[in-house]
């Protein structure tokens, strides 16, 4: 996804953006409420994460005038306000979700994948890698036809790569897509659910190296395969 920052608080700002770019995501940051405006009319954002408290343009303004002029985007609202009052006003303004500070960047990482999952569902339904085709309604992916029996830790990673078929995941990154259902995982756990995805790939007829090792950084999908 492609993440818009507003935050002024460069202490804040700094590791945020870090650890959003750790997940995968590309990153803008402003420092303003203005800034902040003016890159949403630059740039189609799949998510906000918009400062409460912002120079020249705070927060609930800037969210009210997003979406009096028609911005869809996700809006995640991060406030140092933990008053009922300020939270149902970031809601009623437009704001999809709210976080209060200080939060843990893995509740973070949370927040943004649960809104990802918004995002990709109000665009489509179904992504075709080649022979390979994720329902994202029933949550199944198949080859030829074929159903893949798959965990639902496999069905996570395989879904990465189906996401995002040029980029190279580490194992820290698919740790992170496994938080949320396992939060014990380790990295030989990783590599144990990559092997049992090639074989499963290769009982319906697909190569192992769809998903292909990159040496020293990870695992990536390879596309050129999975039209054969």
């Amino acid at each position: 996804m492609r993440i818009l920052l507003v935050e002024d608080d460069e202490y804040i700002a700094k590791p945020v953006a870090k650890d959003i770019r750790h997940q995968g995501h590309i990153v803008d940051v402003a420092s303003d409420g203005i800034s902040g405006w003016e890159c949403a009319q630059a740039v189609e954002y799949d998510l906000i994460l918009l400062d409460l408290m912002l120079p020249r343009l705070d927060g609930i303004s800037l969210c009210k005038r997003l979406r009096e002029a028609g911005c869809k985007t996700h809006i995640l609202m991060l406030t140092a306000k933990d008053t009922i009052a300020d939270k149902v006003l970031g809601l009623d303004t437009g704001a999809d979700d709210y976080l209060v500070k200080p939060f843990d960047l893995e509740e973070l990482a949370a927040r943004i994948r649960a809104l990802s999952r918004r995002v990709v569902e109000m665009q489509q339904t179904v992504i075709v890698q080649g022979l390979l085709e994720l329902n994202l309604q029933s949550h199944t992916i198949t080859y030829d036809g074929q159903p893949l029996a798959l965990t639902p830790k496999e069905y996570v990673i395989l879904e990465c790569f189906l996401r995002n078929p040029t980029q190279v995941f580490t194992k820290a990154n698919l740790l992170d897509k496994l938080w949320d259902l396992d939060k014990l995982s380790g990295e030989e756990t990783v590599r144990t659910h990559i092997t049992n995805i090639r074989r499963k790939l290769k009982a319906v007829g697909g190569s192992e190296d769809l998903i292909q090792t990159v040496y020293g950084v990870g695992y990536s999908f390879n596309s050129k395969l999975s039209k054969s």
